[in-house]
């Protein structure tokens, strides 16, 4: 795990996403320097309103002006625009320890993996680096994603990743803001590649900055994300549920007309009587729907899939067998 990749052909490349992180940006730097100088080190500033941009491009790195805000639109351009065998993805707020992240890159080798994620592991220095509401949140989203999606994962919601290239030329990548984790994680997920989760120390951020996480606001984008993944990658499952409710609803409403009419040769409610018939046609089309979109949801994975084994394995990258 200490090889190092200085005679590898591998490419490796460090992306930064950033928004006013002037007073952290020059760590993060400044450590992938320390820790893995054969990388091209590239902060994309997401429309900063501080000298974000100066101090990165001060400390050596390249910059990448991304006007669109929103972390989503950063790494829609980071996968874009940058050209790697190997991206290792980290917040700039100097919150993750990335000392350890040739370890991580060497994992990936050896597994020949597509994604590993840095799990956050608070550091214990300070009761408020990884807040309680934020770990019960991640905690509850991350549960609800592994039941949905069949997916084994502690922490979804971390900004430390390494990515194959195969991983990132073939991610979409159509979040906007902090729900984009969610879509990197559920595209690991739906196309079956292998990952791998390492516990991470997560740090303090430098005195005098602040998080641009919104508790409430991002989780409950993350959330209406979650749903949204949900309806378009597992639509027989989401239709066919809706369909059940409204089957049984509509027993239950029948059940006292057949009842009557059994008895009496009447159907003395005609409004509920049109209401269950409705509602049973509503459960028939929504069956059909989430066939007919299952169909098509085959289609685009098997689209994405052939996109991602089109292109070599990290492990063909670095010269291995």
């Amino acid at each position: 795990m200490t090889e190092r990749f200085d005679s590898s052909p591998l490419r490796i490349a460090a992306v930064i996403p950033c928004f006013n992180e002037a007073l952290a940006i020059a760590q993060v730097v400044s450590e992938f320097q320390a820790s893995l100088p054969e990388a091209e080190i590239h902060v994309f500033d997401n429309n900063s309103t501080d000298d974000t941009a100066a101090v990165a491009r001060a400390a050596g790195a390249r910059v990448t002006h991304v006007p669109l805000r929103g972390k989503g639109n950063v790494a829609r351009r980071m996968f874009a625009d940058v050209e790697a065998d190997v991206y290792v993805m980290v917040d700039g707020d100097a919150t993750y320890d990335v000392g350890e992240v040739r370890r991580l890159i060497e994992l990936m080798v050896e597994g020949n993996l597509d994604m590993v994620v840095g799990s956050r592991v608070d550091d214990g220095a300070d009761m408020q680096t990884y807040r309680r509401g934020h770990r019960f949140g991640n905690a509850l989203l991350t549960g609800a994603v592994a039941s949905l999606f069949d997916g084994r994962m502690t922490d979804m919601l971390s900004g430390y990743r390494v990515f194959s290239r195969r991983y990132a030329k073939s991610f979409p990548a159509l979040s906007r803001g902090f729900e984009i984790e969610t879509e990197l994680t559920v595209h690991a997920l739906e196309l079956r590649m292998p990952f791998a989760e390492v516990p991470m120390p997560y740090r303090s951020r430098p005195e005098g900055s602040e998080s641009k996480l919104s508790t409430y606001r991002d989780g409950w984008r993350i959330l209406k994300t979650i749903c949204k993944l949900f309806v378009s990658e597992r639509p027989l499952q989401f239709f066919s549920s809706a369909a059940g409710l409204l089957v049984l609803l509509s027993l239950i409403l029948a059940e006292p007309l057949v009842s009557t009419y059994l008895n009496t040769g009447l159907v003395p409610r005609q409004p509920t009587a049109v209401l269950v018939t409705g509602m049973m046609l509503m459960a028939m089309l929504s069956f059909v729907c989430g066939v007919v979109l299952h169909t098509v949801t085959i289609g685009r994975r098997e689209a994405k899939r052939l996109c991602y084994l089109g292109i070599p394995g990290v492990r063909s990258a670095a010269g291995r067998p």
